[in-house]
């Protein structure tokens, strides 16, 4: 009867979403590009492309997706 118990429980917490959230402190380089202070989670997305000649479109855009969050995407090219 404990055994189950125990099993239930840990089975329980097992199925509890997980969350997370990453935070760019200080002096955080992507690519070579400055990308401090800034937060990520389910609702706020990151996405940074890495190209070593110049991308068609240079720069950071910001897009919807259809469950409603958004994903900050950036082309940037590599600094050496």
């Amino acid at each position: 009867m404990i055994r189950s118990f125990v099993f239930l429980v840990a089975l329980s917490v097992a199925a509890l979403p997980a969350s997370a959230e990453v935070r760019f402190g200080k002096n955080v380089r992507v690519g070579g590009h400055d990308a401090s202070n800034q937060t990520f989670d389910k609702n706020n997305r990151g996405k940074y492309i890495i190209h070593d000649k110049e991308p068609k479109n240079p720069g950071c855009v910001i897009r919807k997706n259809k469950d409603g969050s958004q994903t900050k995407v950036c082309n940037l090219k590599k600094k050496n």
